[in-house]
């Protein structure tokens, strides 16, 4: 069971962000998404910025490399992001 905020959106971005998801690919928001967008300050933006230092940070691999790694890890995962 999903609390309402989270499955709906708090604000009105977040309802307007979910709308254009669901327009756009005729699919409900990712979950993944509806969380970071539910409490952004405890997750969302820690995450987002640990996320941007990880593919986009210093790093033996390039930025193509470590997307086509993270692409491959889902894909092993079922992961539909």
């Amino acid at each position: 069971m999903r609390l309402a905020k989270v499955e709906r959106g708090q604000g009105v971005r977040s309802k307007a962000l979910f709308g254009l998801i669901r327009l756009v690919t005729r699919h409900r928001a990712p979950d993944v998404v509806r969380v970071i967008r539910y409490r952004p300050a405890l997750f969302g933006e820690p995450f987002g910025r640990a996320m941007q230092r990880a593919m986009r940070g210093p790093s033996g691999w390039s930025v193509g490399e470590r997307e086509l790694f993270a692409a491959f890890t889902a894909k092993l995962n079922q992961c539909p992001f």
